[in-house]
Parts: structure tokens; sequence; C-alpha cells
């Protein structure tokens, strides 16, 4: 869909441009899918085990239904969760990589994986927002795959987050070249 954005995987171009995607979901999406791929490869570097195309996947849709609700580009709201996940399972996806669309904002349930952690961590940290329980949660996983101590597992974890957040400013930039709404919205 773009030349100057990170890429997706396969296939997301194609769905989002059959759901109409506005541009700047679309550079939204590449953006955060980004920061998912940093920090899948610290927490795979980490010895953390988890369906690296789950993250990748649930990433690069996680905001897919604000296609269908335009409004929460710029404006809070999270009609765009059930919306994006009734919509990509309509459109074929299973429900293994269709559920971040619906969970992404909820990280502190019975049942949450280590991928709804690492998509939810992404989609906040993109911008530098950092979120405490979101991240212990994180270190709670890293902690236990790797055998170190909470704070050493936080420590490389925080490390990692500040380096991501000092390019926030350059992403929010790439983001805000491209248009809220498209011709057809």
């Amino acid at each position: 869909m773009t030349t100057d954005l990170p890429p997706l995987p396969d296939g997301v171009d194609a769905l989002l441009r059959s759901v109409g995607a506005p541009p700047r979901l679309v550079a939204h999406l590449a953006l955060v899918h980004e920061v998912a791929e940093r920090i899948a490869d610290f927490c795979a570097d980490q010895g953390l085990e988890f369906d690296r195309e789950a993250v990748r996947y649930g990433a690069a849709t996680h905001d897919i239904g604000k296609a269908v609700h335009p409004e929460e580009l710029s404006a809070p709201g999270s009609a765009h969760e059930p919306a994006g996940h009734a919509l990509l399972l309509a459109h074929g996806v299973p429900e293994r990589l269709a559920r971040f669309a619906r969970d992404h904002a909820n990280w502190g349930g019975p049942g949450v994986t280590v991928e709804d952690l690492l998509v939810s961590l992404a989609d906040k940290v993109w911008k530098d927002k950092r979120v405490r329980d979101l991240e212990d949660l994180v270190v709670e996983r890293l902690a236990a795959a790797t055998g170190r101590e909470p704070w050493e597992a936080f420590l490389a974890l925080d490390d990692l987050l500040t380096r991501i957040g000092e390019d926030a400013p350059r992403r929010l930039a790439v983001q805000a070249r491209y248009p809220v709404r498209t011709g057809r919205n």
C-alpha cells in the first residue's frame, strides 16, 4: 500500500486494501508491527518461547476495526475492537490471529498469553507510552523463561523499551503524514 513504511506480513496489505483502511491506519499498523518485531527479537534472544507469527500478525492487524470506526483514529474509543475481530473472521482469518483485534487492550485477565502481552506492549511503546502493569507481566514471563531474577529481566526490558521510546517522535511524525480518511470515507 505504501512504500515508505515498514513492511507488513504477507497478505496484510491486501487485507487492509480490501477493508478500505485509511492511510493513517495503515501507517499505524506498520509502525506498531515494526516495534513488535524488535520486541519479539529481544524476547526470542532472551529465550522466551512464543508464536512469533501470531505476534507479527496481531501487531499488524490489531486496530483493523478502525476501518469500520475511523473516528477512533483521532479520538478514544473501543468500538473498533469487536468490529475488528468480526472483520478479520469474516475475511477468513483464524481465531488464533483474529483475537488480537478484540483483545489487544485487555492484558490483565485470565488466559492472557505471552503473545497477547507482546502485541499490547508494542501498541503502547511505539509512541513511548509506558504501562507499568503490562511491563511487569512481560517481566514475569521473561524471568520465568530465563531463570533470571525479575529485576534482571526488568532492567533488560526497560533498556529495550527506552531505546524504542527514543525513536517515538520519528514514528509519530511518520504516522502524522498520512490522512485519517480516504476519499471513500
